[in-house]
């Protein structure tokens, strides 16, 4: 790989695809955003716009014949990655795959075929290992400080209301893909272990008017979890909460706990004559998570130029796939559902 600016195709130009286009194009070394395709023409002018009129296509087909594209990121729907993701390997571009990867194991399993036999990378996009407090949190679990990882929680609550497209679980895997993917790869880093088996509950609490058509969804969800180990696991996923973005971690070890994240925005405090304690919450995952989105790309930049696997895997990213899967089907069938 030549030291000129590796061009990087964003398809998807949402709230994710964007994220990354900014970075790429104004933050991360050796990288540029070289075109941009999304269905919506709104969103791919503008986002073309906004990087100097680099290309912009409503195919992405026609983003990855062009030339100037070394790599990509897929941030379009799920139940489009695998068609996404097999048509950048055939042309060879590296692969930058947001979370959820895929919709079910066996369409991850393709991809990471497709990637190995292209030789290009296949990195999935699950930022929070790139967080500096979830760094440092796995670096005093390795160091043995809390003893042997006993149960792994992880709250991720968004304040958002899901968008339509999400009701249909034929084209999301509901939230415990759209919302919960980082948990459950959280649980997977922190323990250093596989998910052996789930039980999940969940149910419709905010959004009823998706329930006539859309009878399965559900915006609650809590999961529990046992590991290869031995270790416990415990996830509660929810969307459209409205009091902040929640997104908390504890690990607890035979003699000690390690507690990342909380609701506070800042350090200010203010109380007021009415006898009450005011502070700011944490509005949105885009400004708690920026610093980690960046590591991330940078990181996909070095796997290119290195010629080497990224940090986070296909196999990573397939694993959360696979603890998705098997929760759905313990919501559906009320029971406990082993993982092969």
């Amino acid at each position: 790989m030549t030291k000129q600016n590796i061009g990087i195709g964003i398809i998807g130009c949402g709230r994710a695809g964007m994220i990354h286009a900014r970075n790429f194009a104004r933050l991360v070394p050796g990288a540029r955003v070289a075109a941009v395709a999304d269905a919506s023409e709104a969103n791919r002018t503008g986002a073309a716009r906004d990087f100097g009129d680099v290309p912009a296509f409503a195919s992405h087909r026609d983003l990855l014949a062009d030339a100037g594209v070394q790599g990509v990121v897929i941030a379009a729907p799920t139940a489009l990655h695998l068609e996404i993701a097999l048509d950048a390997a055939a042309a060879g571009k590296h692969i930058f795959c947001e979370k959820p990867m895929a919709m079910n194991a066996a369409e991850c399993d393709e991809m990471i075929a497709a990637a190995d036999r292209a030789g290009v990378v296949l990195q999935i996009g699950f930022m929070r290992r790139f967080d500096a407090s979830f760094l440092a949190a796995r670096a005093r679990v390795q160091a043995g400080e809390i003893g042997g990882v006993v149960l792994v929680k992880s709250c991720t609550h968004g304040p958002t209301y899901p968008k339509p497209w999400m009701f249909d679980l034929e084209q999301s895997n509901g939230p415990l893909a759209e919302v919960c993917s980082h948990d459950i790869d959280t649980l997977r880093w922190f323990t250093g272990s596989e998910f052996t088996e789930v039980y999940a509950l969940a149910g419709n609490y905010r959004t009823p008017e998706a329930a006539v058509q859309f009878p399965d969804f559900y915006d609650q969800v809590l999961l529990s979890a046992r590991f290869a180990s031995g270790a416990q696991g415990s996830i509660s996923g929810a969307q459209g909460v409205q009091y902040a973005y929640d997104s908390r971690v504890e690990i607890v070890g035979t003699h000690g706990l390690i507690s990342i994240g909380g609701l506070n925005a800042g350090t200010a405090v203010v109380v007021t004559r009415e006898k009450e304690i005011r502070q700011p919450s944490v509005v949105s995952w885009t400004s708690l998570y920026r610093d980690a989105y960046l590591a991330e790309d940078m990181e996909f930049i070095a796997a290119i130029r290195e010629g080497r696997p990224a940090a986070v895997t296909g196999h990573d990213g397939r694993a959360a796939v696979a603890v998705v899967n098997a929760g759905n089907r313990s919501i559906l069938e009320r029971r406990p559902v082993s993982l092969d």
